[in-house]
């Protein structure tokens, strides 16, 4: 198998420079996640009082669930904590989980980067394509249709699968089991809101976020980080790209840096918040022109949409 080649940092570091990169923090990792939570807290608290301003709000939350996730992924590089049980225990119960099932998954991301047996290749591969095509993609993320096919998706192939003589019931169950964490806390969730009077709440400022939302951006993300990188590429500063994020850009659909993607996987476990630095530094040493980048996300949208429409 082709292993994604690797850059040697003392190559574009100076010994003092990349110890301030790598160096793990005991409070920005767990300061970033108080962030996204507050940000997510006072935009419920404002949709609760003000039902007008939901769509904003909704536009908010989503984006830091999507903040949420990032901070997960640095967790995945044990960048958060340099204490690996803090770090840990942080993604898993304060970023949404998973993190040991992610950390395997992800890391073959890395190590085998737009290389045929990257996993996230089938992320990246089907560009470009038309605006009709990507309009339907938005469709179906603003809809909550691309969210129930990743959250039911298994359950309602299982369904269509069964036998004629097979019961419903025990198939259910097996899935509940599967989702039990998600359904109990997601369940605690709404009794919380249904008691402080808001029965409502839970739907519209947590699950429509999720199943919206933050399924555009995760999409644009994915997009911009690999979309229209050569596969097979040889040079390790053209793994991934790094995209020009404004002010709004990083509060609606790129929070927690997530933007130096290229910078990220040349340093991969550099913490999120050193990666603006990295950035900085490799544009003072004339890397940047060598580096795969873009100067915003709608630039990027427009490249992956060239093609004639059907």
């Amino acid at each position: 198998m082709a292993v994604a080649a690797r850059i040697d940092p003392k190559a574009y570091f100076a010994p003092d420079d990349w110890a301030r990169l790598t160096a793990r923090s005991s409070w920005k990792g767990l300061a970033l996640i108080g962030h996204c939570w507050a940000v997510i807290g006072a935009a419920t608290v404002i949709g609760l009082i003000w039902p007008l301003t939901l769509p904003l709000m909704i536009v908010v939350i989503g984006a830091r669930q999507l903040g949420l996730a990032i901070l997960l992924h640095d967790a995945a590089h044990g960048a958060l904590h340099p204490n690996p049980a803090i770090n840990d225990a942080a993604a898993e119960w304060l970023c949404g989980g998973g993190v040991a099932s992610y950390r395997k998954y992800h890391l073959q991301h890395h190590k085998f980067a737009q290389q045929a047996e990257d996993p996230d290749l089938v992320l990246s591969a089907p560009f470009p394509i038309s605006r009709g095509s990507f309009r339907r993609k938005v469709v179906r993320d603003l809809t909550g249709q691309t969210w129930f096919k990743q959250r039911f998706g298994r359950l309602v192939a299982r369904l269509k699968a069964r036998r004629p003589d097979e019961a419903v019931t025990p198939i259910l169950i097996e899935e509940a089991g599967r989702q039990r964490r998600w359904l109990i806390v997601n369940g605690v969730a709404i009794l919380a809101f249904t008691a402080a009077g808001y029965p409502w709440g839970w739907f519209a400022l947590w699950l429509v976020p999720r199943a919206t939302w933050f399924q555009l951006v995760t999409r644009i993300r994915n997009i911009a980080e690999h979309a229209l990188v050569a596969k097979d590429e040889p040079d390790p500063l053209r793994h991934a790209r790094t995209t020009r994020a404004s002010l709004l850009e990083r509060a609606l659909i790129a929070p927690y840096y997530v933007n130096y993607h290229c910078e990220h996987h040349m340093v991969m476990h550099v913490p999120c918040w050193s990666l603006p630095r990295a950035h900085r530094l490799l544009t003072r040493d004339g890397v940047l022109a060598r580096m795969e980048t873009a100067p915003g996300y709608l630039h990027v949208l427009r490249a992956v949409t060239q093609t004639p429409a059907p």
